[in-house]
């Protein structure tokens, strides 16, 4: 330990002793030498190949603008048409509605009047009723027959049979025809419907 302290003593006396001899003048700023090109601090670095990336990432930029754009406008546009489609869908709708339902009235009322054609042909004689359907067309005349009983149809067909040859071959395709006119239930209820 002894030798540690004499070691460090003398470390230290000769360090004082060095330091005393040397004289320490003021400190001057070292002379200004002028850059070299290559000297430029890196904040003033310029690389092309960098600027060429920036430009192309502000081109980029530009052109997703432009397309964002363009796609809104296609957005207001898809809306407005949309709008138009749903528009006219609703009035084709109501139109259809509005149609089906005269339909329906329409087939009421001419149901309406079947009947009534039919209480006046039945209160006839069949003579007179088979001398009328004469004048009517064979459709109109076949309808009007298929909704009438057959123990009042029947007579006027008889009737009719007897008023010529012509007239005879008329009841035979009034009476082919009248199997064809509506299904076999249908003609039940119009039947026991129709006729008084």
């Amino acid at each position: 330990m002894t030798v540690v302290l004499a070691g460090g003593l003398m470390f230290f006396l000769t360090m004082f002793v060095t330091l005393s001899l040397v004289h320490f003048g003021p400190v001057r700023p070292a002379a200004a030498t002028p850059l070299a090109a290559d000297d430029n601090p890196s904040w003033k670095f310029r690389n092309p190949e960098f600027d060429q990336w920036v430009s192309q990432i502000k081109d980029e930029r530009a052109a997703l603008a432009l397309r964002e754009e363009q796609l809104k406008d296609w957005e207001m546009r898809l809306t407005a048409e949309n709008r138009e489609i749903s528009t006219v869908t609703q009035t084709v709708t109501k139109l259809q509605n509005d149609f089906d339902q005269r339909v329906l009235q329409f087939k009421d009322q001419e149901a309406a009047n079947a009947k009534k054609q039919i209480k006046v042909i039945a209160g006839m004689s069949p003579e007179g009723a088979a001398a009328m359907l004469n004048e009517i067309p064979d459709d109109e005349t076949t309808k009007l027959l298929f909704l009438m009983k057959a123990d009042v149809s029947g007579p006027i067909l008889d009737a009719m049979s007897k008023l010529g040859p012509s007239q005879a071959k008329r009841a035979a395709t009034i009476t082919e025809r009248l199997k064809d006119v509506l299904p076999a239930t249908a003609t039940n209820n119009l039947s026991s419907n129709a006729t008084p």
